[in-house]
């Protein structure tokens, strides 16, 4: 059913050859890129500007913190610091409050938006505030903001969240996975709280439970659409002790009925024979283009398992090695690889984005 005729009409193999210029095209360029960027007149300022800040901050978080130099470097992609002043004013804070250094560092690891935050303005009232509520203790302060230090980025409702994370603290600490919607604090985040409660129940631990009571988390706010889709993801298999079970339920909260029995699903699921679970691992597939990357690299790939092409077994790739990785890799993986069948599996490719 897949193979194709070796002298087709003469715009099938134009278009083979054009777009297999252009994969070269790319590759070339793109070492062609990185090498003039550097000496590039237009770059110059800025770049040393950004490196010279990513270096402070790498440096800062090592010499202050004590982070390794891996953690740092993932650290200073999404914050970047000018001086020491600020961020030394966060970590003063932090001990006068009575947080040890290993807390602080696993605070800044979790949250290191913290050090960019006003100390006297912002971070310390809260810190003030929670300090002063009905039965609450330094030692309880600084463990209930180390676990989730997401909680000093709220406002009016910091309270709130503040008893209902001391709520799951402090049932942990007895073993007890007693129902805790009676527990709870009455407030506005009922919803949040007793779905909450129904994941700790299911043995998730406070590394995933808590910040999703804290951060912005429709899929834990709701309650039928809630129910239905902790039911599929349960039914799925996914370990409620994992990242991915918290993945699986935010993407199929996500999806209606009627968008889980669309041709898209139908395709991936049915002719392709992936599960629904690993399309809830990988719901970045819901935003491809269905005609111009699922359908043509799908049939690629079915065209390799059909003349067994796909290593020992020749067992179907995983949805991410197909679908998530750009054309060139792709091309470079599934097509190029295979020189005689070359021709024969760009044009299945071309021929289906070209329809």
């Amino acid at each position: 059913m897949y193979s194709v005729i070796l002298h087709g009409t003469r715009s099938t193999i134009e278009k083979w050859r054009n777009l297999r210029l252009a994969v070269n095209f790319l590759q070339n360029a793109s070492a062609f890129s990185n090498s003039f960027s550097s000496a590039s007149v237009f770059d110059v300022t800025p770049r040393d500007g950004r490196r010279k800040g990513k270096s402070f901050t790498v440096s800062y978080l090592v010499d202050s913190l004590g982070l390794t130099k891996n953690l740092a470097e993932s650290i200073s992609r999404k914050l970047s610091l000018e001086d020491k002043r600020n961020p030394d004013s966060i970590l003063s804070l932090f001990r006068s409050y009575g947080f040890t250094d290993t807390q602080i560092s696993s605070i800044i690891t979790d949250y290191p938006g913290l050090l960019l935050a006003d100390a006297e303005k912002s971070i310390g009232p809260k810190l003030k505030l929670l300090l002063s509520m009905k039965g609450a203790s330094s030692s309880e302060l600084t463990e209930i903001v180390s676990k989730v230090p997401e909680i000093l980025g709220k406002d009016r409702s910091i309270c709130m969240y503040y008893d209902s994370v001391k709520c799951i603290i402090e049932a942990d600490k007895r073993s007890s996975y007693e129902k805790l919607s009676h527990s709870f604090p009455q407030n506005s985040l009922e919803n949040k709280v007793r779905n909450v409660s129904v994941l700790r129940e299911l043995g998730m631990p406070q590394r995933l439970l808590l910040p999703l009571l804290v951060l912005k988390c429709p899929h834990v706010c709701g309650k039928e659409r809630f129910e239905e889709s902790l039911k599929k993801v349960v039914e799925m298999g996914f370990d409620p002790t994992t990242s991915k079970f918290v993945l699986a339920l935010r993407m199929l909260y996500q999806m209606s009925d009627k968008t889980i029995e669309d041709k898209k699903t139908e395709f991936v699921v049915k002719k392709m024979n992936w599960s629904l679970k690993a399309l809830a691992s990988n719901p970045a597939v819901f935003g491809y283009n269905m005609e111009k990357r699922i359908v043509p690299r799908c049939n690629v790939i079915k065209a390799l398992l059909s003349k067994g092409l796909l290593g020992k077994g020749s067992e179907l790739p995983p949805v991410s090695s197909v679908l998530s990785c750009t054309d060139e890799k792709f091309l470079n993986k599934y097509v190029m690889k295979h020189e005689k069948l070359e021709p024969e599996l760009m044009a299945i490719y071309i021929r289906e984005r070209a329809s």
